[in-house]
């Protein structure tokens, strides 16, 4: 969001201001626009959640993007050190991907080529990610620590965000979501909301290792300054600061859309994504295509480019997160599905997967393949805001859980000169390992001034080291904790004041709440909770909300007296 000037409105270099804005809407309009807001609260809700569109920076036409080439080849101790590829998906569901039997609408849609990095590498069945929303985990990814640790508790979002889903959240129903007004004095810019400057991220660490760092796709992880991925490690960057985009145009004859009346989070996007990328903090642009096509063909140009050096890519695709917008071509390639929002989120799916595919084949065709580590996980799991049952099937809960739904996710390590073909591990891993591993197989020193929670997963999937990885994974949203230690897995949150304590080794699932018949072992873990709770730093900003998330339907389906919910707080 542009910073704002009090003198001439809200704008900067990429923004407009308040001056143009009346220019093109005229003083009229504006005038009765403004006695509306006045004259009644809701109606300033809905015109806020619906034409705030308005403040979205100014976007320029398509522009041609050059990536930086090696001017030189790689020594022979570069060149023997392997390309880092990280690909994150926004939201994917566990059982949105064929491998394993899975796949949406029933496995309509095969997701092959993103199933080849695990037929050709590891499956990490007991992959877990760094949160159960997107910024917080994509934190833990880009330091190797838990989020919390440093304070990036909740993912960032604009108090008039939560003011308006507040006011619109509400129902006659069930469990109502709570707005803490109180908090209001801790706020602070959404663009301030970031990973701490004296953190190291993979891509700094990286860098002095001699890689070229490269950032494609979505960021959320702090959009002044210096938070950006030029800030923190990244040689170039391509893609957009905030936590969504849009796909396509709404208007455009190639998109399909998809919106949901019954969610207000989708209502909120709908009218204030831009479609635009960012080029090294330069004006934003229109991308010339579909974005996740777009995402996919801009990193085979960048790796075609870097092919005669190490480098590390973080590929942050947006898909399949709202606001859902197919390519049309690939939604009338999906005729047997006949609803149409899964529909749409299946050809979402489809584009998502032709696009690791370009990746993975522009790696072989550059006779890179053999020596890159690829990595392949989401963020969190499926969303409930969908209003689709079975994308994290056949786990219960969804993203903004800890339920197994929103927090165990795809995990897949490919590496062909290292790591075996076809393997499956099976011990607990976490998005926190991703920067561990990474620093190991560049020959990178751990940071030694600091706790670091994850760890080298080499030895672990070669076979060298038999131990578990970790004994104890935790996790935290405000009153909302989770701890796995071993098989044993709790859940404790304040609101509803519950706990669920289940062992995965005989209930993969968490169909049956042993809270009740072992309060031994509930107290066990919850004193791990307490001595980890200790460890952690306060939050950087405040959550004002804290939203009630049904375990097992989706938004836009009627809950049942008596079903199981969590408060998560953001």
């Amino acid at each position: 969001m542009p910073p704002r000037d009090t003198r001439r409105g809200l704008i900067d270099k990429d923004g407009i201001s308040s001056m143009q804005l009346s220019r093109r809407t005229g003083v009229i309009g504006v005038a009765i626009v403004v006695g509306l807001l006045l004259a009644a609260p809701h109606l300033r809700d809905y015109v806020i959640l619906h034409i705030a569109g308005w403040r979205a920076p100014h976007v320029a036409e398509p522009r041609a993007v050059t990536w930086q080439t090696a001017q030189a080849p790689p020594t022979a101790a570069a060149g023997a050190r392997p390309n880092i590829v990280v690909i994150l998906a926004d939201d994917l569901g566990f059982n949105d991907l064929s491998f394993g039997g899975g796949g949406v609408a029933g496995g309509a849609v095969p997701s092959p080529n993103i199933d080849s990095i695990a037929q050709s590498g590891v499956t990490l069945t007991q992959g877990y990610a760094g949160d159960a929303t997107c910024a917080p985990s994509r934190a833990a990814i880009m330091t190797g620590r838990y989020a919390t640790r440093f304070g990036f508790e909740f993912t960032p979002a604009p108090l008039e965000f939560a003011k308006v889903i507040a006011r619109f959240a509400r129902s006659d129903k069930g469990p109502q979501v709570i707005y803490n007004a109180d908090r209001e004095d801790d706020a602070i810019p959404l663009d301030d909301m970031g990973i701490p400057s004296s953190e190291i991220t993979i891509a700094s660490l990286l860098k002095q290792q001699g890689y070229h760092t490269i950032h494609l796709g979505k960021w959320h992880l702090g959009a002044a300054p210096r938070f950006r991925p030029l800030s923190v490690g990244f040689d170039e960057s391509l893609g957009f600061y905030p936590g969504a985009s849009m796909y396509l145009p709404e208007d455009s004859p190639d998109v399909v859309n998809s919106k949901q009346a019954f969610d207000p989070i989708d209502q909120f996007l709908w009218a204030n994504l831009p479609f635009a990328v960012n080029l090294n903090n330069e004006a934003y642009f229109r991308p010339d295509e579909y974005m996740t096509d777009y995402l996919g063909d801009q990193a085979v140009a960048a790796i075609k480019a870097n092919a005669q050096r190490p480098f590390f890519m973080y590929l942050a695709f947006n898909a399949p997160h709202t606001p859902l917008q197919a390519l049309k071509a690939d939604y009338d390639a999906l005729p047997q599905i006949k609803d149409h929002r899964l529909r749409v989120y299946a050809a979402m799916i489809r584009a998502l997967d032709r696009d690791v595919g370009k990746v993975l084949d522009t790696l072989k065709a550059q006779g890179l393949e053999k020596n890159t580590l690829v990595i392949f996980t989401s963020d969190n799991g499926g969303a409930n805001y969908i209003g689709l049952r079975d994308i994290n099937k056949p786990y219960r809960g969804w993203k903004a859980t800890f339920f197994e739904g929103g927090i165990h996710v795809p995990f897949f390590m490919k590496w062909p000169d290292q790591l075996p073909s076809g393997a499956r591990y099976a011990s607990p891993v976490a998005h926190v390992d991703i920067f561990a591993t990474a620093a190991a197989v560049s020959g990178a020193a751990m940071p030694k001034d600091r706790t670091m929670d994850g760890v080298d997963l080499m030895p672990f999937l070669l076979g060298t080291d038999r131990a578990r990885p970790h004994q104890t994974l935790y996790w935290r949203s405000g009153g909302y904790s989770t701890v796995l230690d071993g098989d044993w897995k709790l859940q404790t949150d304040e609101q509803p004041k519950k706990d669920w304590l289940f062992n995965l080794q005989s209930d993969p699932t968490e169909i049956n709440n042993l809270a009740a018949s072992n309060p031994e072992k509930v107290a066990q873990l919850k004193a791990i909770i307490a001595s980890k709770d200790k460890e952690m730093a306060k939050p950087l900003w405040p959550a004002f909300l804290e939203a009630p998330i049904p375990i097992d339907r989706p938004l836009g389906v009627e809950g049942k007296p008596g079903e199981d919910y969590i408060y998560w707080w953001n």
